[in-house]
């Protein structure tokens, strides 16, 4: 019983010890710091800037247009305000001629300029079609995507197929004398549809957000930066083993498990700084360039289910690092295969590539990388303010990946280093 009471605090010396000398080998270690926090910084903001308006709907695009209305009718008047409502491109306005409309494509001022013939208006009324007759052009800068193009060109005639319609109505009703009919011509055509987004959690509570390109670019390279643990721990690993400490602390009757937990609590406490100034990058740096600034839920349980979230990746951060480590040979495999694998699972995760973005198919196979499980849980708590019972299925997943990594990378030192 004396033993054991003894036992325990010269353990927690060791372990302080442990502690302390990793403490001291990673802050030497100034490269691996600044890829451990710059990197993903740099990160965010890039990306949650050049994403800034894919990720939000209803935010117009920079691309412009412009309309050259050479008919000068009510008809034509009516395309322009239409398009001017509900085009996602930036409207600038009518131009006097084509040539203008030419020329302001031509310099990149415009991305399509849409030329109105003469006449338009009074074929709307037309009862029979006309082969000869000039059709709507849309000149286009040839560096818009074709699909840009092809959506502009629809909505350009969507809405003059709408036009022609509502002024036949009207005409019939006049005609006809049939109120009803007269008054078709007032309705709104394209009804007015917003978006509602639906979360978990309180439905009395605050309404969630529209996913932003902060959103998802914030929790994104944070995984990415703490799975980049595997550089400075497989580095500070590989040199100790190489140089014998290793061996030299199990001679001192040091279990390789004290060895191990000696090098997770750093690295752990690593990346809960990396969370931290990560969040502040969103929440402050990005607006200050001009994007839209990182919310976080308020709530006490959506807070603690972020954390939670976060020590789940880390765990698993930290035990593939510890994984590499064990399986390569020099700190320059490490950094090798360490690497390649961090941009495999961050591909393959919806790190790099937004999972929205890709083909059905590659979808479903985004659930193969432990990056993906990190990035759907913190996206629960982020985007549908859910508390620890939504994001305990990724949580635990990452932690069974966490645990099964370590178990084989103390199998394959237990093998290398004498007991």
């Amino acid at each position: 019983m004396k033993q054991a009471e003894a036992a325990t605090p010269h353990t927690l010396t060791r372990l302080r010890a442990l502690w302390r000398k990793e403490a001291l080998t990673l802050l030497r270690d100034r490269h691996a710091l600044a890829a451990l926090f710059l990197m993903p910084a740099i990160f965010i903001m890039v990306m949650s800037l050049a994403l800034r308006d894919a990720f939000v709907p209803g935010v117009q695009s920079e691309l412009a247009y412009a309309v050259v209305d050479l008919d000068r009718s009510a008809a034509s008047r009516e395309l322009v305000e239409r398009l001017d409502g509900i085009a996602v491109l930036q409207a600038q306005g009518v131009l006097d001629d084509e040539a203008a409309g030419r020329s302001a494509v031509a310099d990149g001022r415009l991305a399509f300029a849409l030329v109105v013939p003469a006449g338009f208006g009074e074929r709307l009324l037309a009862r029979q079609a006309d082969d000869n007759a000039p059709p709507l052009r849309v000149l286009a800068d040839p560096s818009i995507p074709r699909a840009v193009q092809s959506g502009f060109e629809q909505q350009v005639a969507a809405e003059a197929a709408r036009i022609r319609v509502l002024t036949l109505l009207d005409g019939l009703g006049r005609k006809l004398m049939v109120p009803e009919l007269r008054r078709q011509a007032s309705i709104d055509a394209n009804p007015r549809v917003v978006s509602e987004a639906v979360r978990g959690g309180d439905a009395a509570g605050p309404p969630a957000r529209v996913p932003s390109s902060v959103q998802q670019s914030v929790p994104a390279w944070l995984i990415f930066s703490m799975f980049f643990v595997v550089v400075p721990l497989s580095a500070v690993f590989i040199a100790e083993r190489q140089q014998g400490t290793l061996q030299r602390l199990a001679t001192q009757q040091v279990s390789f498990g004290l060895i191990l937990a000696g090098k997770l609590l750093p690295f752990f406490v690593v990346n809960q700084v990396q969370a931290v100034v990560m969040v502040m990058v969103g929440r402050w740096l990005v607006p200050l360039a001009g994007g839209e600034a990182l919310t976080l839920p308020t709530g006490g349980a959506s807070l603690v289910a972020l954390w939670l979230m976060t020590a789940a990746v880390s765990v698993a951060a930290v035990a593939w690092a510890l994984l590499i480590a064990s399986l390569t040979r020099s700190s320059e495999q490490a950094t090798i295969v360490g690497g390649v694998g961090n941009i495999l699972m961050g591909a393959l995760g919806g790190i790099m590539v937004p999972k929205f973005l890709m083909p059905p198919e590659m979808q479903s196979l985004t659930q193969l990388s432990p990056m993906a499980w990190g990035l759907d849980g913190f996206h629960r708590v982020m985007l549908h303010h859910d508390g620890i019972a939504g994001i305990l299925p990724q949580a635990a997943t990452l932690v069974c990946f966490g645990l099964a990594v370590l178990a084989a990378a103390i199998f394959k030192n237990r093998r290398k280093i004498p007991r």
